[in-house]
């Protein structure tokens, strides 16, 4: 391809050039002690759906073509899509588990090429709880019977769903804790550095800390202490398998596919979470900065609570071992400051990454960020029979 511009139409700018002068950029590469690896750079991939997977869910040969080609291109640390620990289901039909051997298989594949070209790689553990298409049984779990409001998306419209559907509430809490463990095992064996348990975007873990998905009155409900009580039983898992090479992400800013709480509530919630996990001895937690296009208004109104993630929360890390990470919009200029200030250990990147396979080496050497997204290939096409390749492997790098 020659150009990104030539041949991804109906795109959009993923980051606006700065105007000011070239700002030093070395901060971000300086090595940086995570769990019990040392990342190259500070530069993060955060874990960004793809479906590209292969129908039973195994990650394909392309997908090992697409994380090498952003390992080569600087990551100091690559997060995987979000992966399903089980076959509940999900809302994309090419989204790739890690709940058999034929997937550990295909995963080992991707870690091995990452690793060679030296980078560190974490897997990525997902359910999405309420927003799940039923199982094989007609059920949808989630923490209280809640139907989340909005739209459908995604995979549920090959179900012909326009409305998220009512969900069952989980009879034992307990059983979902060992299918995230039973996850982390089969990525230890898939060759993964670490696992990022994701607590974020209205999926189970967040249905469990946020109010409106979680009504429960026993001991997984209620309180603040008492609604983070499943994701701190979730991460005391995976360090069970992982040691300190665990992180997870989380969105206290909500809005994301109906999830959000007044600000004390909030603030109450995501203080107290991240002060236990802290106690775990973690890699890291990421916060996910507020994001109005991930906030829609519903019924005249976002769910989302806006405020400072870095200022509200770092406070309550006390461990040395346990780093503080941003996502969310955030620019290079932005992500040296932050990471220059001691404020952040290191960035996370989501959409720069997707359209500049070589996005780190792009900001070492000053180059520009002037790829084109091709949005309407982020999740592929399969039933259009679109070439999976496009919007995906082919975009082009610089020379350097």
């Amino acid at each position: 391809m020659s150009s990104s511009s030539s041949t991804h139409k109906d795109t959009e700018k993923d980051v606006k050039q700065e105007d000011e002068e070239p700002l030093d950029m070395s901060i971000l590469f300086q090595p940086l002690q995570l769990g019990s690896v040392t990342l190259s750079n500070r530069i993060g991939m955060s874990a960004m759906s793809r479906n590209r997977a292969d129908p039973k869910r195994i990650p394909s040969n392309l997908m090992k073509k697409y994380y090498l080609q952003r390992a080569l291109g600087g990551a100091g640390l690559i997060i995987s899509e979000a992966t399903l620990i089980s076959n509940h289901g999900a809302q994309f039909d090419r989204a790739p588990g890690i709940w058999n051997t034929e997937q550990v298989a295909g995963w080992r594949k991707i870690t091995n090429v990452v690793h060679l070209a030296g980078c560190k790689m974490y897997c990525q553990l997902w359910h999405l709880g309420r927003l799940s298409p039923p199982d094989e049984d007609g059920k949808i779990y989630s923490p209280s019977p809640i139907r989340a409001t909005g739209d459908k998306h995604g995979f549920h419209y090959l179900l012909g769903d326009l409305e998220f559907r009512l969900p069952t509430e989980i009879e034992d809490p307990w059983v979902f804790v060992q299918l995230f463990k039973a996850a982390a095992v089969n990525a230890k064996a898939a060759g993964f550095d670490g696992v990022e348990l994701h607590g974020a975007a209205g999926f189970l873990v967040h249905q469990f800390l946020d109010t409106s998905a979680n009504a429960r009155t026993d001991s997984w409900g209620g309180s603040p202490s008492n609604r983070c009580r499943f994701g701190l039983e979730v991460l005391k898992a995976l360090v069970d398998v992982f040691g300190p090479n665990v992180g997870v992400k989380l969105a206290p800013t909500g809005g994301f596919n109906d999830t959000g709480m007044p600000l004390p509530e909030t603030l109450a919630t995501y203080r107290h979470f991240i002060a236990e996990a802290d106690k775990l001895g973690l890699a890291y937690i990421c916060v996910h900065r507020h994001n109005p296009h991930k906030d829609p208004s519903i019924n005249g109104k976002r769910r989302g609570t806006p405020h400072d993630c870095v200022a509200s929360y770092a406070p309550q890390l006390a461990s040395p071992g346990t780093k503080l990470w941003i996502v969310g919009g955030v620019t290079p200029k932005e992500a040296a400051a932050l990471v220059r200030s001691g404020r952040v250990a290191g960035v996370f990147f989501g959409i720069p990454w997707l359209a500049h396979p070589d996005l780190a080496k792009r900001i070492r050497h000053g180059k520009n960020l002037d790829n084109l997204v091709a949005m309407p290939y982020l999740y592929g096409d399969v039933q259009a029979g679109v070439d999976p390749r496009v919007g995906y492997t082919d975009y082009p790098s610089v020379t350097y």
